[in-house]
């Protein structure tokens, strides 16, 4: 009985520390990617997190939440969503609803030189939107919603989507006209989390 009351004790230690390993394991991986400043996206959908890549595309990044932090996104809108494709947003243009022309055309007044990078454009990629010259990025971003590799190492990946991506579902779902610009705005408000 006194060995078996001793196989039964090693026993539950080793159920007791595989317990406590898991629960480590489980807020690793919770605070995997948490490390550094995220976003958050708000819609009137719900929300979507955002995690960085500054050591892929530190320039992208540092612009980003530099943009974020001076609500310089704060009332701009998705303005093209494709089905299958991507959601993009960024335009300061799509704060006017009255200047429908000229969405997709806004930037900060300045552009980013690329930082093209070997992370492939599958779901929850964000990139950086640009114009037909590599480096005239600037604050427009969209968000993949099913792989697109045919965009890898020729737009800027610079974070992806940790939650929320359910939220990108139903802004890409949402009715649109034949330009690809919602019917309704979906607005944006972006905070940074450090």
């Amino acid at each position: 009985m006194g060995v078996r009351s001793v196989v039964m004790g090693a026993l539950a230690l080793a159920v007791l520390a595989g317990g406590v390993n898991a629960v480590w394991a489980e807020e690793k991986a919770a605070t995997d990617g948490k490390s550094g400043p995220r976003a958050i996206i708000k819609t009137k959908f719900g929300e979507i997190e955002l995690k960085f890549f500054p050591d892929l595309a530190p320039k992208h990044v540092e612009n980003f939440i530099k943009l974020a932090k001076s609500g310089f996104y704060n009332g701009t809108i998705f303005h093209r969503v494709i089905p299958g494709f991507m959601i993009q947003g960024g335009d300061p243009n799509t704060k006017d609803p009255a200047k429908k022309e000229t969405y997709g055309m806004g930037g900060p007044g300045y552009s980013i030189k690329a930082e093209f990078n070997e992370t492939p454009h599958k779901r929850g990629i964000l990139s950086a939107a640009r114009s037909s010259d590599p480096n005239s990025a600037g604050s427009q971003f969209f968000i993949v919603v099913e792989d697109s590799r045919f965009l890898d190492r020729q737009y800027t990946v610079f974070g992806e989507v940790t939650k929320g991506m359910g939220v990108a579902d139903k802004i890409v779902s949402a009715p649109r006209s034949r330009t690809d610009l919602p019917n309704e705005r979906i607005e944006m408000t972006v905070t940074v989390v450090d």
